[in-house]
């Protein structure tokens, strides 16, 4: 069975909204090789819609992406969205109805993680149904003081378990954390 990955750039102050404004600054060769190793652990994309309409908006015009941008732009991607009628992303398959039976049912496939990059009403869905098997969070040393939070206002309580950190010389720090045993699914 595939694990479901969460991944996102975080504030210190919990803002995931365009990070592509506020972390080029932390950027160098240790984050780079731990997003390749993070891309390259998994064969599928799990994305929401506007997630999804930005990563297909850059990367496949994207230039000097290596073998980083061939694997964005060639790997299954599925978008869950009940708006999107139409993929443009090559191997984009939409996913708008059932949803959590279909997450389920790609879930149970062999084949590597499953990563899932912003999205947040997406992980908002995943955290519900207990579908998440890790969260990895690269908060960055900036404060924003608005935008929009992963963990919005009346998210239900949700235990985290610590399970590996990395940090950079920029300042960044990894948390990967898997959701506690006594959190029931819903």
């Amino acid at each position: 069975m595939r694990k479901i990955i969460v991944t996102e750039y975080l504030t210190l102050d919990g803002v995931f909204e365009e990070p592509g404004h506020w972390s080029f600054d932390y950027w160098n060769e240790e984050s780079m090789q731990y997003k390749r190793d993070e891309l390259f652990s998994s064969d599928v994309q799990l994305l929401g819609r506007v997630t999804y309409e930005g990563f297909a908006k850059a990367w496949p015009t994207m230039p000097d992406t290596g073998d980083f941008g061939e694997r964005m732009n060639n790997m299954p991607k599925y978008v869950v969205s009940t708006t999107l009628t139409h993929a443009e992303w090559k191997n984009t398959t939409i996913i708008n109805k059932n949803v959590v039976e279909e997450i389920k049912k790609l879930r149970e496939q062999s084949g590597q993680h499953i990563l899932v990059a912003g999205s947040g009403k997406l992980v908002q869905t995943l955290m519900h149904h207990n579908l998440v098997d890790e969260y990895r969070f690269m908060v960055h040393p900036v404060v924003l003081g608005s935008g929009k939070r992963l963990f919005t206002e009346g998210t239900e309580k949700f235990k985290l378990t610590l399970v590996d950190t990395k940090s950079f010389k920029t300042g960044i720090v990894v948390l990967h954390y898997q959701p506690d045993k006594d959190n029931k699914g819903k």
